[in-house]
């Protein structure tokens, strides 16, 4: 894969991605409306949580990047890919038939673990029964994390992409029907999570069948090439342990103030969209990139890839981060304020959002990173570097908690993602030039920097002028619109005038598209 075929196979994710963001941020918004931060949505919330960090335990964060540059190499050798494949989705079924329904069974325990702070009060009954209803998504989805990983493997990122989007698109619509019929909301959302699951299956499945993968149930068969997975995947699956301990952490300290829990979910929601948006579509189309170009030993191809998915992952972010933090309360007042979410409730969210908007590069970076490690099979060395993340966040999230109360949670994970990024810059210093940043790269960075400084500017003048109109109704819609535009016209202009990046950059890659 050519660096302008990876950089476009990446706008081709991070467009699905940016739309499944869109129709999640709407599923958020109504969600917000109808339950506000009260006792229903933190139980929902924690419930939901629950097969979502088991998945990214199981799936996304760990077996997949232990899956994904094995079998890629396999397609580039021409081995037994689809074998392999086969193998691995019957042994990663077994495991999650017995864990889903132990974690069903346990479901009081680990509600408790996830947020003590509910003990004794409405919020930890409703999310133990929300739990037991929606648990069994993790078996679902972490297969639909396998499929779609072969997907990407074979250049198939449309068919992924669109998994996501089903799911925020379900979710909108039973809240419709719940509101139409007069349903019960939390209910309603709980019965939704495991319905989506089987329809992402569904649909992933179809989209392998298509292409010639055939994953037919069956017991597991421990074959050589799953055995060297598992040694191999072990570590990651660790690691994706100790990020989710930072996860629980977080919920732990939140859930003993009345909201926290909600308001971090919802600030998650505004930073998880260029989040997803540029580092899921960077990290997913550069690991079988790198992973391909190891194997044929294309060095210097590898070099390029990763500073291209560099420079992009930075261009993208940085200003996104800077408008996060400088227009937080605008943009939480006028997106969620509404309905039962309060003008307290936009206050603490705004605080929390802006926090996580100065770790979102950390975020990014991790994306950009990881997959030097994983693509040479080191999940090792990530383990530790996320062990001592996992010490940071729990240092600053315990030890500030007395000190700033629900937000410490946000300090905490947004300082321990940038050690994370400190201790990976440094682990991969020893793989040679393949993974220093070059010359264009460390010449363009300064200057994204100085024209996100100008975009700060307009972005914080243009909130104190258009303050009443911010607030106003009927108007604010228009003039966060507006103020968003403002900010991306001068900074797209900033770019230029520094040439962080150039129009010609753009016209050789339409060119070379052709």
């Amino acid at each position: 894969m050519q660096p302008i075929r990876l950089i476009r196979s990446a706008v081709t994710v991070g467009g699905w991605t940016l739309l499944s963001r869109g129709a999640g941020f709407a599923r958020d918004m109504m969600m917000a409306a109808y339950l506000g931060a009260g006792p229903v949505a933190d139980a929902f919330n924690v419930a939901f949580s629950l097969p979502n960090m088991f998945r990214r335990f199981f799936a996304e964060g760990a077996f997949n990047m232990a899956f994904v540059p094995i079998f890629a190499k396999k397609l580039e050798s021409g081995d037994d890919a689809q074998g392999f494949a086969r193998d691995a989705f019957n042994g990663l079924a077994a495991v999650l038939i017995v864990f889903s329904v132990l974690g069903t069974l346990a479901m009081p325990w680990l509600v408790w673990a996830m947020a003590s702070g509910f003990a004794g009060s409405e919020r930890f009954d409703l999310a133990v029964m929300f739990g037991q209803i929606s648990f069994s998504y993790i078996l679902f989805i972490s297969l639909v994390a396998l499929l779609s990983g072969a997907l990407n493997a074979y250049g198939r990122f449309t068919e992924a992409g669109f998994v996501p989007v089903l799911m925020n698109l379900m979710f909108i619509a039973a809240m419709g029907l719940a509101v139409w019929f007069g349903w019960d909301m939390g209910l309603t959302l709980a019965w939704t999570v495991p319905v989506t699951g089987i329809a992402q299956l569904a649909f992933t499945w179809v989209a392998a069948h298509r292409m010639g993968l055939r994953f037919t149930p069956g017991l597991p068969r421990l074959s050589p090439d799953l055995k060297r997975l598992a040694l191999i995947a072990a570590p990651a699956v660790l690691t994706g342990g100790v990020v989710q301990v930072n996860l629980l952490v977080g919920r732990q300290v939140a859930s003993y103030t009345e909201g926290a829990v909600s308001w971090l979910v919802y600030a998650d929601r505004l930073y998880q969209l260029p989040l997803g948006v540029v580092a899921i579509a960077i990290g997913t189309v550069l690991l079988p990139d790198l992973s391909r170009r190891l194997r044929a030993g294309d060095a210097a191809g590898g070099r390029e890839s990763f500073n291209r998915g560099t420079e992009l992952a930075l261009l993208l972010t940085l200003p996104a981060a800077v408008a996060l933090m400088v227009i937080a309360l605008p943009l939480t007042h006028v997106l969620y304020e509404r309905g039962a979410f309060t003008a307290a409730d936009t206050q603490a969210t705004a605080l929390v959002l802006a926090i996580y908007g100065a770790g979102l590069p950390a975020f990014v970076l991790h994306k950009v990173l990881q997959p030097l490690f994983y693509a040479r099979e080191d999940s090792r060395s990530p383990f530790r570097f996320a062990l001592w993340a996992m010490v940071v966040n729990v240092v600053f999230a315990v030890g500030m908690m007395p000190l700033i109360g629900f937000s410490a949670a946000a300090l905490a994970t947004t300082v321990a993602g940038w050690t994370m990024v400190w201790q990976l810059w440094r682990g991969s210093r020893a793989m040679g030039d393949e993974a220093r940043f070059d010359d264009r790269l460390r010449r363009r960075l300064p200057r994204i920097l100085a024209a996100c400084g100008v975009m700060a500017l307009v972005l914080w003048g243009g909130s104190v002028l258009m303050a009443e109109l911010l607030t106003a109704p009927g108007w604010r819609y228009p003039a966060l619109a507006g103020l968003i535009a403002a900010g991306m016209v001068s900074y797209g202009g900033a770019v230029l005038a520094f040439r962080a990046y150039r129009l010609s950059d753009l016209r050789a890659a339409m060119r070379r598209q052709r």
